[in-house]
Order: C-alpha cells, then structure tokens, then sequence
C-alpha cells in the first residue's frame, strides 16, 4: 500500500509511528508510509490516542474522523480518514511536498 490511497469515503494512511519523541509531528516518510513521531510513549494506547489526534489536527478533521484499521500494537499502522476525498489527498500531497 503507498502512504495514502483514495476510498469512497475518505483516504486510507499507511503510518510508521516513533513514540517518546521531543515534539509530535506528521511528515513524508518513503513512499510507503508517512512518519509519525509522538511524545507519548507506547503503552496503554496513549501513542495510538496521540496519533489520532495528530492525524486528525493535520488533515482538519475531528478526531473521530481517523480511524485506526491495523497495526494496534505495530509501530506500522494504517488509518481511516473519513472526510472530503479530493481534498484529503490534497493535504496528504501537500505534506510530501514540503518535505525536504
């Protein structure tokens, strides 16, 4: 799967998550995958809730718009982001774009 693909009803997220970073941040990772680093550490489902909550800050969507479909427990994790699809995957562009 590549970092993000269309569905009917949003886009789907391929995330490679690194908690107890400095800073939470969401940037362009390979091809496959997107780069998540969380402050929060990785127990009790406090980096899975962190991720949410800054996928959901980066796309513009409520939390409950970005759903965790795999990975629970796996540092690769794929999302659901319920929303717009056209303008979902703008951002999701937009965010391979500004990487260096």
């Amino acid at each position: 799967m590549p970092a993000w693909a269309p569905r009917p009803d949003g886009i789907a997220l391929a995330v490679r998550v690194t908690p107890r970073s400095s800073r939470d941040s969401l940037v362009a990772g390979t091809a496959d995958y997107f780069a998540a680093r969380l402050t929060a550490p990785p127990v009790e489902g406090a980096a899975n809730q962190g991720l949410v909550a800054l996928v959901a800050k980066a796309f513009g969507v409520p939390k409950r718009a970005v759903t965790l479909v795999a990975g629970d427990t796996a540092r690769l994790k794929r999302l659901h982001v319920a929303g717009d699809v056209a303008s979902l995957a703008k951002i999701a562009a937009s965010l391979y774009e500004a990487a260096p």
